[in-house]
């Protein structure tokens, strides 16, 4: 039995989802369709649209409206790269989109920070013993400040 990642559309479902649910606008959703479009295919057969097994790759950009800012970029690998005001998430997983996104607006997010050495990363807990940290550069956004002071 193989495990198949959510499709694209599926993780863009989802992100409608939970920004409904939250009262999130969605400002902007681009899509890139087909080898020659998308940003890992740079290597793709000049004028190649698809994939060698025949497949049509689609990669998506959404941007939510803050606070807190997010964008996420859907790759059709089965990543997503999420950034939260300003801290990227490189590679959360497709099927942990929805759930990352709940965390965010439902304030589970924490904002650790260390004096020595200087740190300070963003951690999204997800149900299952699933964590995402990352280190927010400075200067902190004001959501992200706020944060840091519970």
């Amino acid at each position: 039995m193989s495990t198949q990642q959510p499709s694209t559309e599926a993780v863009l479902a989802a992100v409608r989802d939970v920004a409904a649910e939250h009262d999130r606008v969605v400002t902007g959703i681009e899509h890139d369709i087909g080898a020659d479009r998308v940003a890992r295919r740079t290597g793709a057969p000049l004028f190649a649209v698809t994939d060698p097994d025949g497949s049509l790759p689609h990669q998506a950009y959404v941007e939510l409206a803050g606070p807190p800012a997010v964008e996420l970029t859907v790759h059709p690998e089965g990543d997503t790269r999420i950034v939260v005001e300003g801290v990227e998430f490189p590679d959360v997983a497709h099927e942990h989109v929805g759930a990352f996104l709940r965390a965010v607006y439902a304030g589970r997010v924490r904002v650790k920070t260390r004096f020595f050495p200087p740190a300070t990363s963003l951690a999204v807990p997800l149900p299952g013993d699933v964590t995402y940290k990352e280190t927010a550069g400075l200067p902190l956004s004001p959501w992200l400040m706020a944060l840091a002071r519970r």
